[in-house]
């Protein structure tokens, strides 16, 4: 079954085959969530969770989460994974684009003091729509945390593969959030060596998926590219993150 944005709801294959390749990059995973940990706050929603690569982390700081994917395989390996974890609060299926979004999830409707989606709006044609939806869960004050793909120079056949419509410019998303509402708090460029290997893969190589062997020596690496984040402040990088509030 397909959404009208176009997403399948059955696992895609480079998707998942993407997901249990980073799922294995452990210091990635950490780096990333700690870029976002800063503001995690109260009650928490991650849109987008997959195979809980991420929410791993987020209920191991014991947060407490509620976990959500547009497929319901996902949920499912969700639920079977953090089985019994206090901290994760309950898996549900969300679409943020579904056409009756505020009465599809009217229980939700603000209820949330954060919420973050990590490598999520780009697969989202009408992306000006998920910022408003995010708004409408979020409780006043509350965070919202978007990471996606930087610069559309960038595109390459990892993108089409893992049906991304676009990339993004750091002003880009951060008009998403004013379209929305939201009161931008920061925004800067993350992953900047990880530019070097997406763009010699996917554009020189033409691979359809990430391969392993390089994402192990990336995540090796990581240390190294963490400094070499701070020596560019952060003005540019592989992905691009917003942190915005809802102050109306």
């Amino acid at each position: 079954m397909a959404t009208d944005d176009g997403i399948d709801e059955q696992y895609d294959k480079e998707g998942l085959d993407t997901l249990k390749v980073i799922a294995d990059t452990h210091r990635f995973n950490n780096w990333m969530y700690q870029a976002i940990k800063p503001f995690l706050k109260g009650n928490i929603l991650e849109i987008g969770s997959g195979i809980g690569n991420i929410t791993n982390h987020v209920v191991k700081d014991k947060f407490s989460v509620t976990a959500s994917d547009l497929r319901k395989n996902y949920c499912a390996l969700l639920k079977e994974r953090f089985a019994g974890n206090q901290y994760l609060t309950e898996v549900r299926v969300i679409d943020i684009v579904h056409p009756e979004f505020e009465t599809e999830y009217s229980d939700l409707m603000g209820k949330f003091d954060c919420i973050f989606a990590l490598n999520i709006v780009e697969h989202v044609f009408e992306d000006k729509a998920a910022l408003v939806n995010f708004s409408k869960l979020l409780r006043q004050n509350g965070n919202l945390i978007i990471l996606v793909p930087a610069y559309h120079a960038l595109y390459n056949r990892f993108d089409k593969e893992l049906k991304h419509y676009r990339r993004y410019t750091k002003s880009r998303l951060e008009n998403l959030f004013s379209a929305a509402g939201l009161t931008i708090s920061g925004s800067r460029y993350f992953n900047f060596m990880g530019i070097f290997g997406w763009w010699f893969s996917g554009k020189i190589l033409n691979k359809k998926t990430i391969p392993k062997s390089q994402m192990k020596l990336f995540d090796r690496l990581v240390p190294i590219f963490k400094v070499v984040d701070k020596i560019v402040k952060t003005k540019i990088g592989l992905s691009v993150i917003t942190f915005g509030k809802k102050s109306n």
